[in-house]
């Protein structure tokens, strides 16, 4: 029976505040998503997005809302001061010492992911990268660093000036004995799913190192693999139908 779905296209955009009310529908549907899959930790863990008209102000979750709650008008827009400038619920601390550094190291970032999920925290006490031990985990094989410190909850931005440069160029960072960290350079979307699958990653080589010594896939594959499956716009695709299975069970996510 033939389906009556259109083709997934990246979107385009005919003005501003369509492309805001985007990216909110979408940061609100990927909070929807951490909390289903458990990577709520009390009022630990921030997803942002930078405003595409305001490009030094992002769209973040009110400090003390539960992932599984949120819906876009509950998103709270800071400025780069940390200032709320939209939205009645305060930002929390950490967040905007973090992803407000990420965001000015990182021009070609449209959003920044952080929570303390179960997998990533633990590989994260290993200070190590990962490695190319499966396909997926192809998709961050030289691209992704390691902040090799930890000196407490993130409230200095000096400190997240520290992880921004940990970050660097790559799509993800671990954040040794805190957790991980995943940006998208096209969409919300991206750094959602880079966060999902690298925290599965994780999960994978833990597993794997449990059970024996994982054997590694060779070098030029890796490479080769990661080009496949690494590109942005993979990272966006594959988020999809993750976010249309979300706004279905879920749709009131989208209140505005």
């Amino acid at each position: 029976m033939p389906s009556d779905r259109v083709p997934v296209k990246f979107p385009k955009f005919d003005n501003i505040e369509d492309e805001r009310r985007h990216r909110k529908q979408r940061l609100s549907a990927a909070f929807r998503l951490f909390g289903q899959f458990g990577f709520d930790e009390g009022v630990a863990g921030h997803i942002t997005a930078r405003d595409p008209e305001l490009l030094d102000h992002f769209w973040v979750n009110p400090l003390g809302m539960n992932f599984k709650q949120i819906r876009v008008r509950d998103l709270i827009l800071v400025n780069d001061r940390g200032e709320v400038v939209e939205g009645t619920w305060p930002v929390n601390a950490a967040a905007f010492a973090i992803h407000s550094q990420i965001h000015a190291a990182r021009s070609d970032v449209v959003a920044a992911a952080h929570a303390h999920s179960v997998y990533g925290k633990a590989w994260s006490s290993l200070r190590r990268p990962l490695d190319p031990i499966t396909q997926d985990s192809c998709a961050f094989y030289g691209d992704h660093g390691v902040f090799d410190d930890y000196t407490g909850v993130v409230y200095d931005l000096e400190e997240g000036k520290r992880l921004a440069h940990a970050l660097g160029g790559n799509k993800a960072v671990i954040l040794s004995n805190h957790g991980l960290l995943t940006v998208g350079q096209t969409s919300v979307d991206e750094a959602a799913w880079w966060f999902i699958t690298m925290e599965r990653t994780c999960q994978a080589q833990l597993l794997a190192e449990a059970a024996g010594t994982p054997v590694l896939i060779d070098p030029d594959q890796a490479e080769k693999t990661s080009r496949q499956v690494g590109p942005p716009l993979s990272g966006w695709m594959a988020f999809q139908p993750l976010y249309q299975w979300i706004v279905s069970v879920q749709p009131d996510l989208l209140e505005e």
